[in-house]
């Protein structure tokens, strides 16, 4: 009988040992909370450098555009100065071959006083001359002014007050030179000079901080000479004051 009873003691122990659970280690805390966390830290900074990084490839790639439309800018105004110095070499052959063969002397220092001693034809290409082969660029301003007062219709009138402006605008003298671009592109409409008269006003605008005519001037040069050089660089400048 006590036999007995202890096979059963037994066996109950064993099943009360069996129906105890067993010791489990809580993976949501202790190590395991920790890796989760280092995990979270390793994307997040892999996220902010990512962002960081971004940023700085948004940065290099306006620099990139700023510095190529400065560039085109650039090469738009110098190729403009080489085809017109063309034209106007080839201007000065054809006035020199039409020119009546007058000996004048004159004192290139006095580009007034010069203009107005010669024909209209020999007085355009007196300006140019200061120009292009002396360099005297300031004597240069007053023969073109002299010769706009003497012949205001010549066929010649465009590009001197063109030349004017340009000669001013070098000089920083905004005000003049605006007045000179601004009668070229209101009184010589069939003009090739009137485009990039209106640039150059766009420009001077910009110089003075006038943004909306600046604006205002740029998108007539698009509107009007589209598909021209002008037009380029007016998009460019437009494309500038957006930015």
């Amino acid at each position: 009988m006590k036999h007995a009873v202890l096979i059963a003691a037994m066996f109950l122990g064993t099943g009360a040992a069996m129906a105890a659970p067993a010791p489990v280690e809580d993976i949501a805390t202790g190590a395991g909370n920790d890796r989760v966390a280092k995990l979270e830290r390793i994307i997040k900074a892999r996220q902010q450098a990512e962002l960081d990084m971004q940023r700085r490839l948004d940065t290099l790639q306006q620099e990139v555009l700023e510095l190529r439309g400065l560039s085109e800018q650039q090469n738009y105004q110098i190729n403009q100065m080489q085809q017109r110095q063309r034209q106007l070499y080839d201007e000065i052959a054809n006035l020199s071959a039409k020119s009546s063969a007058t000996s004048v002397t004159v004192d290139t220092g006095n580009g007034a006083a010069a203009s107005s001693s010669l024909g209209e034809t020999a007085s355009y290409e007196h300006a140019v001359n200061l120009v292009l082969k002396e360099r005297q660029y300031d004597e240069a301003i007053p023969a073109f002014r002299a010769f706009i007062k003497q012949y205001p219709d010549s066929g010649y009138a465009a590009n001197a007050n063109y030349w004017l402006g340009q000669l001013l605008y070098n000089k920083s003298e905004f005000a003049e030179a605006k007045q000179a671009f601004s009668t070229v592109v209101e009184r010589f409409s069939d003009s090739n000079k009137r485009g990039d008269s209106l640039v150059k006003l766009g420009l001077i605008a910009e110089k003075t901080g006038d943004m909306a005519a600046a604006k205002s001037y740029y998108r007539r040069v698009v509107k009007e000479y589209a598909n021209s050089a002008a037009a380029r660089i007016a998009q460019q400048q437009l494309a500038a004051i957006k930015g």
